[in-house]
């Protein structure tokens, strides 16, 4: 019968374990794939899953040898292997902080070029070589568009498009409106752009500062919590044995998944809310409920 419940319990552990890992990946999504050749980037995602899976293993079976509680292990396996992504990761915020620097940095490097009395066409490819190189790969792929003669508009369409930011969108309406109008005081509107980044990006800085205290202080809690636990199965077998049992692995599993529970309303406490961009391309679906006249 001891035999059976152990069996029962290793069950339990394995798909309360399986369920877990299940919701990280709901939440933090995988990374895509493509067919294809596989690039660099491919390359080094595959390097950070096998890393991160060595990781999980390694810390599942420290944890299992040291508590010998299957739901234990496998917590702390997959854990383990999303540490950096426990409290929210802060990569992508980062690479939005960057990428409005450059932009602010490369409307900064417009507007002087077009002081000297020179065209937006010829400004644009003048500063492209200059530029940030969070966004010099779009640029280029923006000068090569004016190089086959492509209309300016369409050209800074596909810009945003690339750059895929609700603040580049900003700069690159103002240029598409000049770029139709031909109007004066172009130099003028991207000194205001290129102030408003800047204010922006200050603000989103500061934010970012806030969001670290918070997933550090997540970090802290959750290694405390488990350094108390860690300690309790060492030093003190006899307080925590009735978590060796059928019953003490159920009532673990609620335990963490409680646990991930709060870490995933922690998680979205301090993860960046990206905004909507408004200057999208327009989908012939989208008049496909417009009726049309016989």
């Amino acid at each position: 019968m001891n035999g059976f419940a152990l069996q029962l319990a290793i069950l339990c552990g394995a798909v309360a374990g399986l369920g877990i890992f299940v919701a990280v990946l709901a939440v933090i999504g995988m990374p895509a794939r493509p067919a294809g050749r596989p690039t660099r980037r491919r390359v080094t995602s595959r390097r950070a899953a096998t890393r991160r899976l060595a990781f999980g293993l390694a810390g599942a079976a420290v944890a299992l040898l040291l508590t010998r509680w299957v739901v234990a292990g496998l917590a702390v396996g997959v854990l383990v292997a999303f540490w950096d992504r426990v409290a929210g990761g802060d990569a992508q915020e980062r690479l939005g902080i960057l990428r409005l620097e450059a932009m602010a940095s490369w409307t900064e490097s417009l507007r002087d070029t077009i002081a000297g009395a020179v065209g937006l066409e010829q400004a644009i490819p003048a500063t492209a070589v200059n530029a940030g190189a969070v966004i010099r790969p779009s640029l280029n792929l923006l000068v090569d568009r004016l190089r086959i003669r492509e209309p300016l508009p369409d050209a800074l369409a596909g810009f945003a498009e690339d750059i895929d930011d609700p603040s580049a969108d900003v700069i690159c309406a103002a240029l598409v409106l000049n770029a139709r109008l031909r109007g004066p005081g172009l130099r003028d509107v991207l000194t205001a752009l290129a102030v408003s980044a800047r204010e922006e990006l200050d603000l989103r800085r500061r934010i970012e500062a806030s969001r670290k205290s918070v997933r550090r202080s997540v970090r802290i809690v959750l290694v405390i919590v488990l350094g108390v636990m860690a300690a309790m199965a060492v030093l003190n077998r006899n307080y925590v044995k009735p978590y060796g049992s059928l019953e003490g692995e159920m009532v673990l599993i609620v335990v963490v998944l409680l646990l991930a529970g709060g870490l995933f309303w922690l998680r979205s406490l301090a993860a960046a809310r990206r905004t909507e961009r408004f200057l999208v391309p327009v989908d012939a679906t989208a008049h496909a409920d417009v009726p049309v006249a016989p």
